[in-house]
């Protein structure tokens, strides 16, 4: 009795263990093709912006949107998602890579601390508070404009704004000290040169920093301007500062940005290339090589990319979407992160398969032409490649040469077929 007990103690853990990690790759998105979570963060997408029109519009007096029933109870309803999906997702912290190794009560509350769990909880908790006991938060009515913040957890756009802003932090932080030091120069120099013409307005260091304020960020309001020719002069000299004060952050957001999206691209097209068996022998550099010879190419639902029976002299990476392979019987969907067409590298074939794109699509072409001048310019690259063809062909080496036959799809196990 007491092993059947544990027996049946360990299948419902693992039970549970299993929904668990349901759960995280449903709200976390750790598939790409999971059709559940496209439709649980599209809807949970779709409530953070109609709480947030809510928020907007209620401010409205003459619409009196507190006291209909139909905003009662769409505020409630949002309240309750919130607050599921915050536990739920402290609940599922376990499976988190990030906090792999800790214990689960570590785990979460490592997760509870992270600042998008922080705006997860403050998107319902003070609420609940109100309603439960009867506290007055009318004063806090804009954290409901936080939950717009909630959206940065699915925009891949946002997140690497905030890498950026968290890589350039000592940069920013030296900009906001050199602003600051702009700031108390130009107003301590105008309080010298204008304090006695205008006390009122420039009449102490204070005072004057928010004329200063204004000018360094060129906002200009109008309302403080000098009057005296040192005033003038030194009004000119702020403003050329200001210019200089705005434009180096900008610049080092911007650079910093474009930075972080084509590594996080070039890392993912490494990827892709690095799956491929025809490169799997060659190193880092020959990888490099490859990528740099990909073009891209945008394929719109329903257009050929490429015709059965057609001469075969490329090779395609799916960056996103999905490509249906139709041969002469059957049908096979290829979708992110996988490639078809390598065979036209190496012979000179005909197509197997007409490539249809079932969805738009972003692909990366890599043409034969394109690795034959890779393989000029780098022989070693060719060594290895070509090394790496005899290997794969072997004693039973195609007795036709076709290209993108069922054989050399490559696709992930479990790709659907019609």
């Amino acid at each position: 009795m007491t092993a059947r007990r544990q027996d049946k103690g360990r299948l419902a853990t693992a039970w549970w263990r299993a929904r668990r990690r349901r759960v995280y790759q449903v709200l976390e998105r750790d598939s790409a093709q999971d059709r559940w979570s496209e439709w649980v963060n599209l809807g949970l997408i779709v409530l953070i912006v109609l709480n947030v029109f809510a928020a907007v519009l209620e401010t409205v007096p003459s619409l009196l949107l507190h006291d209909h029933v139909a905003f009662l109870i769409f505020e409630r309803l949002s309240l309750l998602v919130f607050a599921g999906e915050y536990m739920l997702r402290v609940w599922v912290a376990v499976d988190d890579p990030r906090f792999r190794g800790a214990s689960p009560l570590r785990a979460r509350l490592r997760y509870m601390l992270t600042p998008v769990a922080i705006v997860d909880l403050l998107a319902w908790l003070p609420f609940i508070v109100s309603a439960l006991f009867g506290v007055n938060l009318k004063t806090l009515a804009i954290l409901r404009l936080l939950r717009f913040v909630k959206l940065v957890r699915y925009s891949p756009g946002m997140q690497s704004l905030l890498e950026v802003l968290h890589r350039e932090r000592q940069s920013l932080l030296a900009c906001f000290w050199l602003l600051a030091a702009a700031v108390l120069i130009a107003a301590s120099a105008m309080y010298v040169a204008e304090g006695a013409v205008q006390p009122e307005r420039l009449g102490s260091i204070p005072a004057a920093m928010w004329w200063a304020m204004a000018t360094v960020t060129t906002v200009g309001y109008g309302d403080v301007y000098p009057v005296t020719a040192a005033g003038r002069i030194i009004a000119g000299i702020t403003m050329v500062t200001g210019i200089v004060m705005i434009a180096l952050p900008v610049g080092i957001i911007a650079t910093s940005f474009v930075d972080v999206i084509k590594r996080r691209d070039f890392v993912i097209t490494w990827g892709m290339v690095a799956r491929v068996p025809l490169f799997a022998d060659l190193d880092a550099a020959g990888i490099g090589e490859i990528h740099k010879a990909l073009s891209a190419h945008t394929a719109q639902p329903g257009e050929i990319i490429a015709r059965r029976g057609d001469p075969a002299r490329s090779m395609y990476f799916i960056a996103s979407g999905e490509v249906a392979l139709e041969f002469a019987n059957e049908t096979t969907v290829l979708s992110d992160g996988q490639f078809f067409g390598e065979m036209a590298l190496l012979h000179s074939a005909r197509r197997a398969a007409t490539a249809r794109a079932r969805t738009r699509c972003m692909l990366l072409m890599l043409e034969a032409e394109n690795l034959a001048d890779v393989i000029r310019r780098h022989p070693e690259i060719g060594l290895r490649i070509r090394a790496m063809a005899r290997d794969e062909e072997g004693p039973q080496a195609l007795s036709r040469r076709v290209d993108i036959a069922e054989g050399e799809l490559h696709a992930e196990e479990g790709s659907p077929r019609s």
